[in-house]
């Protein structure tokens, strides 16, 4: 059984199945701030959705983080550093590609264990 959350014409924003989280991507809701604003704007809907079906970053399994520019890395990695809790690093993998809106520096998905 698949039991999806905030079903749209396009997408839901997170599935369950078979005891894992599946993140749809997330994105800044204020486009306007720098890199930090907006990973911490991100990283901050993760924790929401997660609390939302019982879990949270510590069951996360993987994080796929799309940047608009690799000249942020650093400042992302500033608020990663701070947010992930020690011990429990998931696997990540960081790529510059271009999101959808141009005003996005980032966009992150996640998957997790409940």
């Amino acid at each position: 059984m698949v039991q999806r959350f905030d079903v749209g014409p396009r997408l839901s924003e997170m599935a369950i199945h078979n005891g894992t989280v599946y993140l749809a991507g997330q994105v800044p809701g204020d486009p306007t701030q720098d890199i930090e604003g907006q990973t911490r704007q991100v990283l901050g809907m993760v924790d929401a959705l997660l609390a939302r079906v019982g879990t949270d970053k510590t069951r996360l399994l993987m994080v796929q983080i799309f940047l608009a520019d690799l000249a942020d890395y650093e400042g992302m990695n500033r608020v990663w550093d701070a947010w992930v809790p020690a011990g429990h690093t998931p696997p990540r993998a960081t790529v510059q590609a271009r999101l959808a809106d141009p005003r996005w520096k980032i966009e992150i998905v996640a998957t997790a264990a409940l």
